[in-house]
């Protein structure tokens, strides 16, 4: 019976869905971090359960083939979990990972089509939130570490745009200069809580949102300093948020510069963001996703589309030229706001779009006669709940494509879809998370039985 602390030697077979390395001992699976398939390991155990433990490379016997040199070492912050194997690796793995999910959990038995990779594997993220914290009288921002609160400090992150280290660095320097004071979870005091940035990766505009815990006027030279020293900067804003939780932003925003929003295009779609509003984080790969939903559809401009969970419109506005009638819901008010001025904008007069509860939404829908020939779920990572299932069978639509983030709940929901007379024709995984343990997946659902 293995221990804390005992040391044994292991192959490593295959990796987890988050990323771990997995060796067998006696029988029982022994999950290792920072391992590759085809290592071989002299391994410490930290933690053992009844069917499974976890450990820790002690020292590498014998390296895979598909290890590389790590270019990051901030292992601490837990964002990337692959920096120690090449991309082609990594890619084997997520799809492995989504085969694993649709066959263990879904009981589907198909192959995947093969897995897309990301346009850029670094410096591809349109989007950043990053904790403040304190050291030696000093103001920082990182990285919670995981499963904890405390900050990181990360530096130049391989995965955001180099101009937004250097926006987080010019904010830093500027806390520190005017002794402006950073939140203390322990004791509910300090002002500034977060910096949060995103960017249009095809218009170059930023939004900097300082989240704060009260209204303050210390921020009010920084905008000007900021927008001097970076001219993409279209939109600085306060964002208020008192209380003590783990969500980020709170509910009431100040605009100290600029409109509030930005810009960007999604498959030539232009969209306006607000700092509330869902947007891919991946815009390139994003956009490879929307347009395999579209291929999947396979729309022939008679249909009415329903998009569930549609956030800002991206995807269903993507696709509005090629159906009769487009239906967007999304529970985020400003969220909803934003798609209807950019269905606006791009001058498109086909689109509706309803705030609510996906489930609740689609209820609403039924009782109004609404029966939608086609829909596109992207859901959370939690997926979609029961009411929202029901009400889909209920609509009854010949085609549903499911985007999702989250092998595991994907083919969950796909399952009981496939109780209301659906079948499974294809799924594609693409990686929008390169160097993470996250994969997104795009699934087409057909209507077979009644």
């Amino acid at each position: 019976m293995l221990s804390k602390n005992d040391i044994i030697e292991l192959s490593i077979d295959s990796l987890s869905s988050d990323g771990s390395g997995i060796g067998r001992h006696d029988g029982m699976a022994i999950f290792v971090p920072d391992a590759a398939v085809g290592d071989r390991i002299s391994a410490r155990i930290l933690k053992v359960n009844k069917t499974y433990a976890y450990a820790k490379i002690e020292k590498l016997l014998r390296a895979s083939p598909d290890r590389i040199e790590p270019d990051c070492f901030v292992h601490a912050c837990g964002g990337c979990v692959y920096r120690h194997i090449s991309y082609d690796a990594e890619l084997r793995a997520k799809e492995q990972s989504v085969r694993d999910a649709f066959r263990r959990i879904g009981g589907f038995e198909q192959e995947p089509e093969p897995i897309a990779g990301s346009p850029k594997a670094n410096r591809y993220r349109n989007k950043v939130q990053l904790p403040v914290s304190m050291a030696d009288g000093r103001a920082y921002c990182g990285f919670f570490s995981p499963r904890s609160h405390r900050v990181v400090p990360v530096g130049d992150c391989l995965l955001q745009p180099e101009i937004f280290t250097e926006i987080c660095n010019f904010i830093i320097n500027y806390v520190n200069r005017n002794n402006i004071s950073v939140y203390d979870e322990k004791t509910g005091m300090g002002i500034l809580r977060h910096i949060y940035l995103r960017r249009g990766f095809h218009t170059g505009e930023i939004m900097l949102s300082l989240v704060c815990t009260k209204e303050t006027r210390l921020f009010d030279s920084l905008s000007t300093e900021l927008t001097d020293r970076f001219p993409g900067i279209m939109t600085v804003l306060l964002n208020i948020n008192s209380a003590a939780t783990n969500v980020i932003l709170g509910s009431k925003d100040i605009c100290l510069y600029g409109s509030g929003t930005i810009r960007d295009r999604m498959c030539g779609v232009t969209v306006e963001i607000s700092p509330h509003s869902f947007y891919q984080v991946n815009t390139e790969a994003a956009e490879n996703v929307y347009r395999a939903a579209k291929e999947f559809l396979n729309p022939d401009g008679s249909e009415t589309l329903l998009d569930l969970y549609c956030g800002i419109g991206t995807v269903g506005l993507s696709m509005a030229q090629s159906v009769r009638r487009l239906i967007g819901v999304e529970i985020v008010p400003a969220a909803i706001e934003n798609a209807r001025r950019n269905a606006k904008m791009n001058g498109i007069n086909n689109a509706e779009f309803l705030t609510g509860d996906a489930g609740t939404v689609a209820e609403k829908l039924i009782q109004r006669g609404e029966k939608p020939d086609v829909i596109i779920v992207d859901p959370p990572r939690r997926g979609c709940d029961a009411e929202t299932l029901s009400a889909i069978g209920k609509m009854s639509p010949k085609k549903l494509v499911y985007i999702s983030c989250n092998p595991a709940t994907c083919a969950r929901d796909l399952a009981i879809l496939a109780k209301s007379g659906y079948e499974l024709q294809k799924f594609k995984p693409f990686d929008m998370f390169p160097r993470t343990a996250h994969v997104e997946t795009v699934a087409l659902m057909v209507k077979t039985k009644e």
